[in-house]
């Protein structure tokens, strides 16, 4: 059965959606990264950058959850759009993979969770997540889904850093982005969605935001003690 390493962030909530979405055996295997699970040797072994998500199928192993999706769909042949827009497809699964996804998780670091205020690091963050949700919106504006006419793995790796936007942005960010609020609504609304925004909760994972959750995942703070 496909293993499936995860917690409740949003790059491994987009990849339940899919399981859930194609209801693909799995095993999900908690990684509770504020007790630095992630920098275990068995883990390590499945993800050398220390991160989730990522699953083992058979003797497959795949890590970024971009990839992930894109590799359960080809498998599946399930949430693909058809040929002509493969390019399409790889355009915007990168564009989340490397703009969306990188920015949104600065600004939230600057906003809620960096020990002192640094104004220049916050507004960069800012803008530039604010910037790649514009382009999603206008995106949207044109169009239902973002690639194609039908559902998509697009959709879900949009939805997985959207759905954060009051926490990414503060709560009045969906203010400039209506019609990506609409996709993420209607995708919410779908019974896999909820079941996989609930997955988290069936383990317990560590809440506290104390020193040791701090050494490790901000590990930077530690490197630069000395």
């Amino acid at each position: 059965m496909l293993k499936f390493y995860f917690n409740g962030s949003p790059n491994p909530t987009k990849v339940a959606l899919f399981l859930e979405e194609t209801g693909l055996p799995y095993e999900p295997v908690p990684v509770d990264t504020r007790k630095g699970e992630q920098f275990t040797p068995e883990y390590l072994a499945i993800n050398p950058n220390a991160k989730v998500p990522a699953i083992k199928d058979g003797d497959t192993v795949v890590f970024d959850s971009n990839a992930i999706l894109l590799y359960l769909a080809e498998k599946t042949g399930q949430f693909l759009p058809g040929p002509a827009s493969r390019g399409e497809l790889l355009s915007w699964l990168m564009f989340a993979a490397t703009g969306v996804g990188p920015f949104s998780g600065q600004a939230v670091h600057f906003r809620n969770f960096a020990p002192e205020q640094i104004a220049y690091a916050r507004q960069r963050y800012d803008f530039e997540a604010r910037r790649h949700f514009g382009i999603l919106n206008d995106r949207l504006a044109q169009r239902r889904y973002m690639v194609g006419e039908t559902y998509t793995i697009v959709d879900m790796d949009v939805w997985g850093w959207a759905r954060a936007i009051p926490f990414v942005l503060g709560e009045e960010g969906w203010a400039d982005f209506p019609h990506l609020k609409r996709l993420v609504d209607e995708v919410s609304a779908r019974p896999a969605a909820a079941r996989a925004a609930v997955l988290k909760d069936k383990f317990t994972f560590k809440t506290d935001w104390d020193k040791e959750s701090r050494g490790y995942m901000f590990r930077h703070l530690a490197a630069a003690a000395g």
